[in-house]
């Protein structure tokens, strides 16, 4: 033996003489039973920690009982609800027997024997899973437990989980009963598609209602609950019809089919009906839509659930104008569309040729996907361009017509209609309170607004001549209109009335830039902001349709600003009145002098200027004043009208203000918007909805001699027009203290979205002649770039450069009384 191996013998003698106690040792019972007891008393341990972090009873009877949002119009009308999944609930004995056969026989046997856990099972499952084959184990009430409270539970496959699951499913059937607990879980387990219980299955799968369900039909619905993806009959029928056999031959071996009809059964197919379930829109969609986002953060902080506690919201909205509302911006916007799919189907204006389409193709996602793959810029672009079927669905999605609409009270600032877009369900996108685009010729009212508060008059009178302004870095603004200026001095009423840039651009500069966007933030302009350029006072800065009707119901009354109001008051499911939105006091932001007269000028435009349509088309004799407004290239009609009892405004264009309706005459407000207000307005006339005999009210004069001497005034001003030479405009009024602007209104700011491209104001290679019984005036200088406007343009004349406006009346009449 190696002497190595002879010196270890004895240290390993010694170790064992050491160890040998430790062999003679045996456990005892007690250590026996304490071994044995410890897991379960730790496990038991931990599911007592966990009791607190499940949900409580009261939660689990709000789940069960839980009511959606009602929104109501103020008429009582249900315009919205608002829940948490697309369903309708139907009670048990409403379903077709085999649904529940077929779903006990399937997923929990011993359904009605357990208290919540199926102990065999779970055992069995545990057993499979450490073999290696997983499985879930789960009780029809664990399995809603997950489905009710997915947050506080989790779906990830741990032992907390499972034990969460079972203290929830534990608490539920103490609760309620077997058939309640059946009923709320096919009521509430998600189909895909966004249909969620099994009513909204039956639809969605097989076109019926859930009490018309077959055997096959709910096998193969109560087959998907595996996995709703994986058995999709749509797009893995194979599978499904698979999964259904398996849940037939379940039936037969649980007692719930006979063998015969299994044999005969299986060997059919699917005959899957599939239409997607859209959610119910109802008549005011977008205003749905942006009073949800308030209603959830009222919500948050009286402490309810906006989609469980059954709130019953009563808005403002009258279902019968509403009604209209939604029939007038359907009607002109068809008409409209017509338009459009004319004019950009013919050659060349959808074509490789216009540089505005190559653009398009260069900004879709299919071309940067292209590019993405590593083709070149040009090839990806040709490729598209010569893909007819691309072209086609670009030019739909580009060129579809939109337009807004919201009428309110003046009076009281409750908004009465709401048209966020012509169908919610191609376009969500409000174009009310989220779309901002130049409003063109409507903002001027707030220029001559400005100048009569500070003691301008209507009769008092600029010079219709060539207007420079210089702006910082050298630049100037040459704002003209479509005839060459006159020289004769032009009343502020008539300049009004036929929207002349040139007057407007010199009453902006004595009256001041700031003083007319302190004055239009003041009246309702609040959320957008506002450039202080002198081009502001043609429409240049981007607004909301909202804040422009708003703005036009504070001149209707009277010059007292009262904000949009959206909701009247808000109840319990018991019909107890949680809170009540009284209305906010009015603040007189504009003199009731100032308003009134602005007013009357504004009755000029129905009268006698763009907006006479009104009067000749729509046949309103109502007491009723408006503006109309175009931007440059016609991206943007508008028109608002306003009513003593009512103010309505719309917009019409496309959601890129690039793509236009390529017409001259279709493209103004006074041909794209004004139909919308006044086909409106005249169905509310007509049926008494608006009573056409009530008049605005002017304040009465006070001084006794005060319309003698505006009688005198406005003699004296006739007599001046008469004169060869141009008279001198008066001498600029002193500007009294700025405005102060009201703070911001008690509503939520409106969504961030992605901001549209304004519409440029550009030069136009255009010269518009007078009208006939105009006397004919020397061209515009070329380089003159001014906004856009309402008037038809018959005719043009190339190589001058000026742009469109409002104004129609003759260049040398006098002006309007």
């Amino acid at each position: 033996m190696p002497p190595v191996f002879s010196s270890l013998l004895p240290r390993l003698h010694a170790a064992r003489q050491r160890l040998a106690p430790l062999r003679r040792w045996r456990p005892t019972r007690r250590m026996v039973l304490w071994a044995l007891a410890t897991p379960p008393a730790l496990l038991l341990l931990y599911t007592l920690v966990l009791i607190p972090f499940t949900p409580a009873i009261s939660d689990i009877r709000k789940a069960k009982t839980e009511q959606p949002a009602q929104v109501l119009s103020s008429d009582g009308k249900l315009l919205a609800q608002y829940q948490w999944a697309h369903r309708e609930w139907v009670p048990l004995g409403r379903m077709a027997p085999p649904v529940s056969a077929a779903l006990i026989a399937t997923e929990d046997h011993r359904f009605y024997q357990h208290w919540g856990m199926d102990w065999r099972r779970t055992a069995g499952a545990a057993l499979a899973t450490f073999g290696g084959e997983r499985q879930g184990g789960s009780t029809l009430t664990q399995q809603l437990a997950r489905n009710l409270f997915p947050e506080e539970i989790g779906r990830a496959p741990t032992l907390t989980r499972k034990l969460k699951e079972a203290i929830t499913a534990f608490k539920i059937e103490l609760l309620y009963t077997k058939d309640e607990i059946l009923e709320t879980y096919l009521n509430t387990v998600p189909f895909l598609y966004n249909a969620h219980g099994i009513e909204m299955a039956a639809r969605t799968y097989f076109d019926t209602s859930a009490d018309k369900l077959t055997v096959l039909q709910s096998a193969t619905l109560i087959g998907m609950l595996k996995g709703t993806s994986y058995y999709n009959p749509v797009l893995n029928p194979e599978r499904a019809l698979q999964r259904r056999n398996t849940v037939l031959a379940q039936m037969v071996k649980r007692g719930k089919l006979a063998p015969e009809q299994f044999e005969a059964l299986k060997k059919r197919p699917l005959r899957i009906n599939f239409e997607r379930q859209a959610e119910p829109q109802g008549p005011a969609p977008h205003f749905a839509q942006q009073l949800r986002k308030w209603l959830i953060a009222w919500a948050d902080d009286q402490g309810y659930n906006l989609y469980a506690d059954g709130l019953v919201v009563h808005t403002t909205i009258d279902s019968r104008l509403q009604a209209w509302a939604n029939q007038a911006v359907a009607r002109q916007g068809r008409q409209l569309q017509n338009v459009a799919d004319a004019a950009w189907s013919q050659r060349g204006a959808w074509g490789t040729g216009n540089a505005l389409v190559q653009t398009l193709v260069r900004e879709s996602p299919e071309y940067r996907t292209a590019v993405a793959k590593g083709q070149t810029p040009e090839e990806a672009a040709k490729a598209l361009w010569a893909d007819a079927a691309f072209m086609r669905a670009l030019r739909q999605n580009k060129t579809r017509v939109q337009a807004g609409f919201v009428a309110l009270e003046p009076a009281t600032g409750q908004i009465r209609a709401w048209v966020g877009s012509r169908d919610f369900a191609q376009d969500a996108f409000d174009h009310v309170q989220q779309a901002r685009r130049q409003p063109g010729s409507t903002f001027k009212p707030f220029v001559y607004g400005a100048a009569f508060a500070q003691g301008w008059k209507p009769t008092d009178t600029l010079v219709d001549e060539a207007v420079e302004i210089n702006l910082p870095g050298g630049e100037v603004w040459r704002p003209s209109d479509a005839s060459a200026p006159t020289g004769r001095a032009m009343g502020l009423r008539e300049a009004l009335v036929y929207s002349k840039n040139t007057i407007t651009a010199q009453l902006v500069q004595k009256v001041g830039v700031g003083e007319v966007a302190q004055l239009a933030r003041a009246m309702g302009v609040r959320d957008s902001k506002l450039d202080i350029v002198p081009s502001l006072a043609l429409g240049t800065s981007p607004v909301t349709l909202k804040e422009m009707v708003s703005a036009y119901g504070t001149i209707a009354n009277a010059g007292a600003y009262r904000p949009p109001v959206w909701v009247t008051r808000i109840e319990d499911r018991q019909g107890r009145v949680l809170q009540e939105f009284a209305p906010v006091a009015a603040q007189q932001v504009l003199p009731v002098q100032a308003a009134q007269t602005l007013r009357d000028a504004l009755r000029g435009v129905v009268d006698q200027g763009t907006g006479r349509g009104i009067r000749t088309r729509f046949g309103i004799r109502a007491d009723v004043a408006g503006k109309t407004g175009t931007t440059q290239d016609n991206a943007d009609g508008w028109f608002i009208l306003m009513h003593p009892q009512l103010v309505g405004g719309a917009w019409v264009g496309f959601n890129d203000s690039r793509i236009t309706l390529r017409s001259d005459h279709w493209g103004q407000g006074a041909q794209s918007a004004l139909p919308i207000v006044g086909d409106f307005f005249q169905q509310a006339l007509r049926s008494k909805a608006l009573d056409a005999r009530v008049r605005f009210v002017d304040a009465q004069e006070r001084d006794f001699f005060g319309p003698l001497r505006e009688r005198l005034r406005g003699w004296w001003q006739a007599l001046l027009a008469l004169v060869p030479a141009p008279s001198a405009p008066p001498p600029p009024r002193p500007v009294p203290a700025p405005l102060p602007v009201p703070p911001e209104l008690p509503l939520p700011s409106p969504p961030e979205v992605p901001p549209q491209p304004p519409a440029e104001i550009t030069e136009s290679a255009e010269l518009l002649p007078l009208p006939s019984s105009t006397p004919s005036a020397a061209p515009v200088l070329p380089g003159v770039v001014v906004p856009a406007q309402d008037w038809p343009r018959p005719a043009v004349r190339p190589g001058v450069v000026v742009a469109p406006e409002d104004w129609q009346g003759p260049a040398d009449r006098s002006p309007s009384p």
